[in-house]
């Protein structure tokens, strides 16, 4: 299984990878873990983009694409992957494509777990996280049993900076700027896969194993 999950902030796609890996052996791969692997290890693709990150600009594609490469070649992916929010725009999608070409691999689907910006916006604005241990909070799904204090803990409860509406509302624009295009990329190859994530937790396994006839 070589997939791809694209879909807004706040649309579940890591609990959906989740969701996968209880059934499948596959290695579940992100950007943010990629680069931040790689400078903590102060690798030479590592080091070359810890100069962007600290003068405040965008890691460049083909910095995050030959990280890519390199993630893709180690031994858990033989089993196949799941690309977690990569590529974001078609350039990266297209050198995506050259990178699989060279590896000899192919994509089996591109799953795009859709949600209206409504809902994102409640499921992240009401997110709140313990500053003790971690765990996750939602003010109207899942509260904590005693308002700012964690259940399993007694930590602080906060609000991420990046949870805030206008913040969230701000993230969807790019979100859908960006993504539309890449969208339309993956239907003409006829790789996409829609799936509400909305509903069951379980829709995009069950997608996923129609899709593939696993």
């Amino acid at each position: 299984m070589r997939v791809i999950f694209l879909g807004p902030p706040g649309a579940g796609k890591g609990t959906q990878a989740a969701k996968v890996l209880e059934h499948h052996q596959v290695a579940h791969i992100s950007t943010g873990d990629i680069l931040r692997e790689n400078v903590k290890k102060g690798t030479p693709l590592g080091l070359k983009a810890k100069t962007f990150m600290e003068a405040g600009q965008l890691v460049t594609d083909d910095l995050i694409v030959a990280m890519m490469g390199d993630r893709l070649r180690e031994k858990d992916c033989e089993g196949g992957f799941i690309l977690d929010g990569f590529p974001r725009t078609v350039p990266q999608a297209e050198a995506l494509d050259r990178l699989l070409a060279d590896l000899g691999l192919t994509l089996d689907a591109v799953v795009l777990l859709q949600v209206d910006d409504e809902t994102v916006v409640e499921r992240l604005s009401g997110r709140r996280l313990c500053r003790g241990c971690g765990a996750i909070y939602n003010v109207a799904f899942h509260p904590t049993a005693v308002e700012g204090v964690c259940d399993a803990c007694g930590g602080e409860i906060y609000q991420r900076s990046d949870d805030r509406e206008s913040v969230i509302r701000n993230r969807l624009a790019v979100y859908h700027e960006q993504t539309a295009p890449l969208v339309d990329y993956y239907r003409s190859q006829d790789r996409l896969l829609e799936v509400d994530a909305g509903g069951s937790g379980d829709a995009v396994l069950v997608a996923l194993e129609n899709r593939l006839g696993a």
